[in-house]
């Protein structure tokens, strides 16, 4: 399948780093979290991708376009670097599409722009392009190609460091908690669509406010809960948590190097 993945943020949280880069191009380790998010979908035999562009695109061309290699594989150097040997490659087997969706454009709208690219697609995968996890790609997948479903979203625990609040008419506090322990979920991304989707789509919607609703009021849209790991790169904080766990090994997202 191929798979959208939504490249245009300005990343308005991660300023104090992406001041002059687009989100996705934002670094882990030797890597941008786009390059970790496209590795995890090729893992997965997913390998054709559309890259809706916005904020400072011409970066993210320049960076496949100037790709190493290298950086990321083995290799054996002679010739005093004139020949390079690869143990392995990275995206020499990738087909990926870069479309020009807008500077200020939202998700819904870059969605709609790339359409022309999905034409013939029974079903697609879509991604905010902020997040990574160990989801397992393929039971997920298939409860969706087995349902009835127009749209399919990743719902996860929330792990930002917040308090849920419950009190009475009078604001004397009844519960408090750490938003990891309620039984709250939110939207974690890793989208699988079917090609109806743009059914319900109308110019200028936001995916989620307007078409997903729609899709709700027809009992048509479905969600995976998944406990494992997922983490989003919203801030500035998000980023340094990243670079820890990279720092120690910790990487569970690599899912190919299980």
């Amino acid at each position: 399948m191929k798979v959208v993945l939504f490249c245009g943020g300005l990343g308005t949280r991660l300023r104090e780093f992406s001041e002059t880069i687009p989100k996705p191009l934002v670094p882990i380790g030797y890597r941008p979290i786009v390059w970790y998010l496209m590795k995890y979908y090729a893992h997965f035999g997913h390998k054709d991708f559309v890259l809706c562009l916005g904020y400072r695109g011409d970066l993210i061309k320049e960076y496949f376009l100037n790709y190493k290699e290298w950086l990321s594989n083995d290799f054996v150097m002679s010739a005093g670097g004139e020949e390079i040997e690869l143990f392995n490659s990275d995206i020499s087997d990738w087909r990926i599409t870069f479309v020009d969706t807008g500077a200020t454009s939202n998700i819904g709208m870059r969605l709609k722009a790339v359409q022309k690219h999905l034409e013939g697609e029974e079903m697609f995968l879509a991604n905010y392009s902020d997040g990574l996890s160990d989801l397992p790609l393929n039971p997920y997948i298939d409860r969706f190609r087995n349902s009835d479903a127009v749209a399919s979203f990743l719902s996860v625990r929330p792990s930002q460091s917040f308090h849920g609040v419950e009190s009475d008419e009078n604001g004397v506090v009844t519960r408090i908690e750490h938003v990891s322990a309620s039984d709250y979920w939110i939207n974690g991304g890793f989208m699988v669509l079917r090609n109806q989707i743009f059914d319900y789509m109308k110019p200028g919607e936001e995916l989620v406010e307007e078409p997903f609703q729609r899709l709700t009021e027809e009992r048509k849209l479905l969600t995976y809960q998944y406990t494992g790991f997922w983490a989003a790169m919203d801030t500035f904080k998000d980023k340094k948590t990243f670079d820890s766990l990279y720092e120690q090994g910790n990487t569970p997202w690599e899912v190919w190097k299980s």
